[in-house]
């Protein structure tokens, strides 16, 4: 008791393909799965990053330039 079974699932199944319809159904699972599949695509890129990155440069240039050409 408490559990849901497989009669309330095709019950709830049975709804939502009244509520939306086949198609709208269809067309969402489409773009369902589209979309996994560019995640999946950008997390295995990720892995390997095609661009290099820097570290931040903090160092005050012109402070610098200015030490050099007073020594």
């Amino acid at each position: 008791m408490g559990g849901i079974g497989i009669w309330q699932l095709l019950i709830v199944l049975l709804i939502i393909i009244l509520l939306f319809g086949g198609k709208k159904l269809r067309t969402l699972g489409s773009d369902l799965g589209s979309a996994l599949r560019g995640f999946k695509k950008e997390m295995s890129d990720g892995e390997t990053p095609s661009v290099e990155k820097k570290d931040a440069d903090f160092t005050d240039t012109k402070t610098e330039q200015k030490d050099k050409t007073n020594t």
